[in-house]
């Protein structure tokens, strides 16, 4: 036998639903590993139900087996089909305007009036601007519609789709870890903890705010120079993902014309696209409405674009099946947190990680919060729920280790928010939307996350020191 040559080594990649099967297999073995037990709930003052600090008791067992694994993955599926259907949805529209020509069009335009200008400084724009509707308002998931446009823009602009998603996703994310004002986290969690939000903090929080989304803007951009510069550094360059996006070059997209139904169908994107804005802010809509939004708008933008009904129809059905294996990924990834849920062992980690942190104290005690929230949040990747399962036993536990309230929070926030971009309960989700392999993902945005982990702990000790 010969050594086999460097063109007929392959490296072994397990595909994306091999990976997150072994995580429910790995889930599935915690819950029996791991005791069940419980918090008792009640509903608080605002409506919301949340655990009763110090009365974790252990309960019946309930591991799950093997056919509890299958079970988990439909229940999964059954649990986000909101979330699925509505990706589904989103890129309908967006597939209808590539089919008809109208997106080339109107990017080959861009392209030409911008031909002089480094389009670079949009990113710092479109980051702050999605940060700050993250941070106020608690934009998230109303984003998800956004990506794939935003990643065909940034291959058009001569990026890759890593850098176009980003200025949406990582923008979005990182304003909404940082939580000036955001509702569904820190409003959730000084709520469940008894205080208010004091100005000091809300001036502390706006600085964290500008110092994440700086970071953030910074990786991006040298990110998006290097493959600028030579597209061969793209995480994506020679992969199938990457073929499909970049199949056509600038010079191929400027030389397209914009005809009178490119512009119609333009226009018809961009009120979809304010309506989305205006309905989430103004309205609250949320997945049910803004799916129904996007199918609306794929039709009309079906017809102004000179498709009949059967085309429209066709149109839909591929764009279907080009999003199935990111849409369904979604759904099989919830299954780790229904298996966690169905072994009841998840109050059982929360109770021991509670414990442990009764035997640290000081400035360390922050940093311990700051840990024990990351780690949570592994296994409770919403935020407004794991406030109401954490805070009411690290508010009180915040006052016997010399903690303020306010750094408990700030603690709660940044251990919830940043790792969504990072721990794969969260990461599942945000790859089956992009339809980006996972792997890929973790070498793009490991890096970042680590520099955010260590700002985190730095700003957190910080708070600790000077008492807010």
């Amino acid at each position: 036998m010969t050594a086999a040559t460097p063109q007929t080594k392959r490296r072994f990649v397990p595909n994306t639903y091999v990976i997150i099967f072994i995580m429910i297999v790995l889930a599935a073995v915690m819950t029996w590993i791991v005791p069940a037990g419980q918090f008792d709930r009640v509903v608080n003052e605002a409506g919301r139900t949340v655990v009763v600090a110090g009365s974790y008791h252990q309960v019946e067992s309930s591991p799950v087996g093997p056919i509890g694994v299958f079970f988990a993955i439909e229940q999964g599926l059954i649990q986000t089909a909101d979330i699925i259907f509505f990706v589904v949805l989103a890129y309908g529209f967006v597939y209808t305007l590539i089919k008809n020509g109208t997106f080339d069009a109107m990017m080959g335009a861009a392209l030409r009036k911008l031909k002089n200008f480094n389009v670079q400084y949009f990113f710092i724009v479109i980051m702050l601007l999605f940060g700050v509707l993250g941070s106020t308002m608690g934009m998230s998931e109303e984003t998800y519609g956004m990506w794939t446009v935003f990643m065909g823009i940034g291959c058009a602009l001569g990026y890759d789709p890593i850098v176009g998603v980003s200025l949406v996703y990582i923008g979005v994310s990182t304003g909404f870890a940082s939580a000036t004002l955001n509702p569904f986290t820190i409003g959730v969690a000084q709520g469940i903890s008894g205080i208010t939000m004091s100005s000091s903090m809300l001036i502390y929080r706006i600085v964290c705010f500008l110092l994440f989304e700086g970071m953030a803007i910074t990786y991006v951009w040298r990110y998006a120079s290097k493959i600028r510069k030579d597209p061969t550094k793209s995480l994506l360059y020679g992969t199938p993902y990457y073929r499909m996006y970049m199949d056509k070059s600038q010079d191929e997209m400027m030389a397209t014309e914009l005809t009178l139904r490119h512009k119609i169908c333009g226009i018809i994107f961009l009120i979809t696209m304010g309506l989305m804005v205006w309905g989430t802010l103004a309205q609250g809509w949320y997945i049910d409405e803004l799916a129904t939004l996007f199918l609306i708008a794929m039709v009309v933008a079906g017809v102004a674009g000179g498709f009949n009904p059967n085309q429209i129809a066709e149109t839909f059905i591929e764009a279907a099946k080009a999003m199935m294996f990111g849409a369904l990924i979604i759904g099989v990834s919830r299954a780790i947190l229904v298996v966690l849920q169905n072994g009841l062992i998840i109050d059982t980690i929360l109770n021991s990680m509670a414990t442990a942190l009764n035997s640290v104290s000081g400035i360390f005690s922050s940093v311990a919060m700051l840990v024990v929230q990351n780690v949570l949040n592994f296994f409770i990747p919403s935020g407004s729920g794991q406030a109401s399962v954490s805070m009411p036993i690290m508010a009180p536990l915040a006052d016997l280790v010399g903690v303020t309230r306010q750094t408990a929070c700030l603690a709660f926030t940044f251990g919830d928010g940043y790792s969504n971009m990072f721990w794969p309960t969260s990461v599942a989700t945000a790859c089956g939307i992009m339809g980006l392999p996972i792997d890929k993902w973790y070498r793009w945005i490991t890096p970042l996350f680590c520099m955010f982990f260590a700002m985190e702990v730095v700003l957190v000790m910080i708070s600790h020191v000077i008492g807010l």
